[in-house]
């Protein structure tokens, strides 16, 4: 007998008539607008976009459904009488039309936690400043791989919130989860990780105490059955253990835990009561880098009641990574050249830096988050021959090099370009046969791309025509 998801079939009917705001035409919403369609509801879209630079067949989409809409800067000051709303993680729910509209009774929600409060399944949640797109994507692999029907989404993957009539109660759900999804979350995943937490996305929290809390939504409505991974080597996920309702698993890659994963000279280590199982060496793993080793420990941790580890393995031998994640392109007259688009922060640029053993040739710089450079500036002190800078962010990523190469009585070349072609070029003609050219700017996209993956696509692109 097919199974049935009374809490989603309420759902669905109670929501015939009933005035529904949509805020923000993203990629999440555009299935959830023609699903609140077919449910019969009374919707109005909101954008704070004018109609010109939005997809045009999205436009048409609206139109063809009748429904009402607002559009531009302003839009929101019509969000008035509703009684569902459901924002993009674009809009912050701090904004004050939605907490006005809140205080008068409408429930303000997501795709996302509406996904998770129905689930008729077990659902994984990762979250993170760095990491959590490739620990999402293993973990989603080594479940797929041992049998289960998986569904993948969030951050990445499809909207699934609009699926949900079609998954069963044996699947499972794996969400990679920002901050800006997790926002006054009320319902966590019942299986979660926090990868590390370092500052991120500062222009636009208000602080950076408004980001921590909006990441331990992840966790923070678990129940005792609960399984939480944190990372013990970063100060702020390692404080989350006490807070946790339910079991919490650790993972190191410098302490050797009584419990946990740990990552040892080289090899991954499962620990129970202080006995070290070895797991799987760095050489049989085409990953690189201590922060994807770290990575893998997530993803057993996760997967641990869920998958024999043996057959974990399997899968974590083969993985090659996520497209824009220290991706080699290509390698051209003897040099490597690696994609790293997805570095949008220091944090990340070090990460990249760290995980590669030869002399690096860097074109780093982007849209400014309002974060700090100084961290990442002696690793490229100490790993770098040639710094090629671009964006908004050049000018910030100099002065923290500059002041590092003075601390250490030290030199290096480094060069200011105005577009991003040119910084290729330049590094085609810096860069010598055994010498990496690493690409990855430690900021986010949004001065010269759409995306930090039309970034990397671009990338791709002018080193492929070299």
């Amino acid at each position: 007998m097919k199974f049935k998801n009374d809490q989603l079939e309420k759902f669905e009917r109670e929501l015939k008539n009933k005035k529904v705001a949509v805020i923000g035409l993203g990629v999440s919403n555009i299935p959830l607008i023609e699903y609140l369609y077919q449910k019969q509801a009374k919707v109005t879209i909101f954008d704070n976009r004018e109609e010109e630079k939005i997809d045009q067949s999205i436009i048409n989409e609206i139109k063809k459904y009748k429904f009402k809409y607002y559009l531009g800067e302003d839009s929101l000051s019509n969000l008035k009488g509703f009684d569902l709303i459901f924002r993009s993680p674009s809009c912050l729910p701090t904004k004050p039309e939605l907490l006005a509209e809140k205080q008068r009774g409408a429930i303000v929600t997501t795709e996302i936690e509406q996904l998770i409060k129905m689930a008729p399944c077990k659902v994984i949640g990762i979250t993170g400043s760095d990491g959590k797109t490739t620990t999402t994507t293993l973990t989603y692999e080594v479940l797929k791989n041992a049998g289960y029907k998986c569904y993948l989404g969030g951050n990445i993957g499809i909207p699934l919130f609009t699926r949900l009539n079609e998954i069963e109660p044996e699947d499972i759900i794996v969400l990679e989860l920002s901050s800006f999804q997790l926002m006054e979350m009320e319902v966590s995943p019942q299986i979660a990780a926090i990868t590390n937490i370092t500052p991120n996305h500062l222009n636009v929290h208000k602080d950076y105490q408004e980001y921590i809390d909006a990441k331990k939504n992840i966790f923070t409505h678990q129940d005792e059955n609960g399984i939480l991974v944190l990372n013990a080597d970063n100060e702020i996920t390692n404080g989350c253990k006490s807070e946790a309702n339910g079991k919490v698993i650790l993972f190191s890659s410098s302490q050797k835990l009584e419990n946990g994963y740990i990552v040892d000279d080289g090899i991954i280590k499962e620990c129970n009561n202080g006995i070290r199982r070895h797991i799987i060496s760095a050489k049989d793993i085409k990953l690189k880098g201590i922060h994807n080793y770290q990575n893998i420990c997530t993803t057993l941790a996760l997967t641990k009641t869920l998958v024999d580890t043996d057959k974990a393995i399997d899968t974590i031998k083969e993985f090659s990574g996520v497209h824009h994640r220290l991706e080699l392109v290509r390698t051209l007259d003897g040099v490597e050249w690696y994609n790293d688009s997805a570095s949008t922060t220091p944090t990340r640029g070090i990460s990249a830096l760290n995980a590669i053993d030869k002399e690096i040739v860097l074109i780093a710089g982007g849209a400014d988050k309002n974060l700090d450079y100084t961290p990442i500036a002696k690793p490229i002190v100490e790993k770098v021959k040639k710094l090629i800078l671009i964006g908004q962010t050049a000018t910030k990523i100099y002065d923290a090099v500059k002041k590092e190469l003075e601390n250490q009585n030290k030199q290096l070349d480094i060069h200011m370009c105005e577009t991003f072609k040119q910084s290729i070029d330049l590094a085609k003609r810096l860069a010598k046969p055994g010498q990496v050219v690493l690409f990855s700017p430690a900021s986010t996209s949004f001065d010269m791309f759409k995306d930090m993956y039309d970034r990397g696509d671009k990338f791709r692109d002018e080193v492929n025509k070299l």
